[in-house]
C-alpha cells in the first residue's frame, strides 16, 4: 500500500507525463500550422501539411484532455486557481482549438482561393495562439500569481490579463512557440517531399536555434529573480490543509533543488542536447534522429521547469504562504490510489494505440497523394 507522500509525488510525475505527451504528440499538429501559411507556397502543398497531422490530431488532442482531468481530479485546488488566474487566457486557447476541427472540414468545401486562405490562417491561429499562451502562463507560474484565500477557502485573483504579458512570461512564450514549431518541422521532415520537405528542414534547425538561446536566457534571467522557498516543516503525509506554512522569497530559489542534488542539471541538459542534435541531423538530412531530438528538447525544457518549481505548483507573489504545493493542494488519499491503479491500466492502452496509429499511417506524403485522392483527402 503506498503512503500519502508516496502518492503525491507519483502523481506530481504523473501529471508531467501527460503534460510532455501532449507537448510532443499534439505539439506537432499545432507546430505544423504554425508554418502553414510560412512554408506552404502552394494550396497542394497546405494540403499535404494539413494531411500530415490528419489522422492523429484528434488522437494527439486525447494527452491535453487527459491531464486537464488528472489536475482536476489529483490536484483539485490547483485547477479552480488556475481557471480564476487564466480564465481569459484560456478561454482564448479554447476558441483557437475550436478552429482546428472546423477548419479542416471546412477549407475543401468551397472551390475559392480567398476562401481556402481564410480558413489557413484561421488554422494558423488554431496553432500559434496555444503555442504561445501555454509558455506564458509557465513564465507566469515561475513568478508567481496574485491570488489569495478568503475565510471560506474561495480563490480571489487579484491581477490583470494584461498583468500576465510582463516580459519574462513573453520570453517563455517565445520558449514554447518556437519549441512546437519545430517540432511540426521536424514531423515535416518525415511526413513530406522535396521543396517543402527541405523548407521544413530549414525552419527546424532555426527553430531549434531560437528555442535553445532563448530557453539559456529565460534560464539566467530566472537566477536573478526571486523564487519561493517553504521555510517551515511540512507533514508530506497530512491532509491538504492551504495557509498551514511559512514561504519566503529568496533570489535565484529556483535553482535550489540542482544545488541541493547536483545530478539534477542533466534535465536542462536534456533541453541543450536535444536542440543541439535537431540542429545537426536536420542539416544531415536525417529526419527521424531530428523529429527525436525536438522530442528531447521539449522534455528538457517541461522537466526543468518542473523541477525548478517542486515542491510548488501555483506560488502566490500576494500571500506567498498560500501557495500551493505538491503536499498541501492534492485530492484525498483516497482519490490518489484510486486514480493510480486506473491510471495504470488507461495510460499504457493509450500509448499503445497512438503508437498503432502512427505505425498504420507511417509513411511520406507528397502532391501526387493528393491528387490520387482528391476527393477524399482534407
Amino acid at each position: 500500500m503506498l503512503d500519502y507522500e508516496v502518492l503525491r509525488f507519483i502523481w506530481w510525475i504523473l501529471i508531467a507525463v501527460l503534460l510532455i505527451g501532449f507537448a510532443i504528440t499534439d505539439g506537432f499538429d499545432m507546430g505544423v500550422l504554425n508554418l502553414l501559411p510560412v512554408i506552404g507556397k502552394s494550396n497542394t502543398e497546405r494540403r499535404v501539411m494539413i494531411n500530415s497531422i490528419a489522422p492523429h490530431w484528434d488522437g494527439n488532442q486525447v494527452w491535453l484532455l487527459t491531464g486537464g482531468g488528472a489536475i482536476f481530479a489529483a490536484w483539485p485546488t490547483v485547477y479552480a486557481t488556475s481557471f480564476s488566474s487564466f480564465f481569459l487566457a484560456m478561454i482564448l486557447v479554447l476558441a483557437a482549438l475550436f478552429f482546428r476541427p472546423v477548419g479542416f472540414e471546412y477549407r475543401a468545401k468551397i472551390d475559392s482561393p480567398k476562401w481556402r486562405n481564410a480558413w489557413d490562417w484561421a488554422l494558423f491561429v488554431g496553432g500559434f495562439v496555444p503555442s504561445l499562451i501555454f509558455g506564458v502562463a509557465f513564465g507566469n507560474l515561475l513568478q508567481g500569481l496574485p491570488f489569495e484565500f478568503n475565510q471560506f477557502h474561495q480563490v480571489q485573483y487579484t491581477g490583470t490579463f494584461l498583468g500576465l504579458l510582463n516580459p519574462f512570461a513573453l520570453l517563455c512564450g517565445v520558449v514554447s512557440l518556437f519549441m512546437l514549431t519545430t517540432q511540426g518541422a521536424t514531423w515535416l521532415q518525415m511526413k513530406t517531399t522535396a521543396d517543402l520537405r527541405n523548407r521544413a528542414r530549414g525552419i527546424a534547425q532555426l527553430g531549434a536555434a531560437v528555442t535553445l538561446v532563448a530557453f539559456i536566457v529565460a534560464g539566467v534571467f530566472l537566477y536573478f529573480k526571486d523564487g519561493y522557498v517553504v521555510t517551515s516543516a511540512l507533514d508530506h503525509n497530512a491532509q491538504s490543509l492551504l495557509m498551514k506554512k511559512t514561504v519566503a522569497l529568496e533570489s535565484g530559489a529556483w535553482f535550489k533543488n540542482y544545488q541541493e542534488m547536483p545530478v539534477l542539471w542533466i534535465v536542462p541538459g536534456v533541453a541543450v542536447l536535444g536542440a543541439l542534435l535537431t540542429i545537426l541531423a536536420s542539416k544531415a538530412n536525417r529526419s527521424g534522429i531530428a523529429f527525436f531530438g525536438s522530442s528531447l528538447m521539449q522534455i528538457g525544457v517541461i522537466l526543468t521547469a518542473a523541477v525548478s518549481m517542486f515542491p510548488f505548483i501555483m506560488p502566490s507573489i500576494s500571500h506567498p504562504e498560500m501557495s500551493l504545493t505538491v503536499w498541501d493542494a492534492t485530492a484525498s488519499e483516497n482519490t490518489l490510489t484510486i486514480m493510480f491503479y486506473a491510471a495504470c491500466f488507461f495510460v499504457p492502452i493509450v500509448l499503445l494505440y497512438t503508437l498503432w496509429s502512427y505505425f498504420k499511417m507511417f509513411g511520406r506524403l507528397d502532391a501526387k497523394f493528393i491528387e490520387d485522392n482528391n476527393h477524399t483527402a482534407y
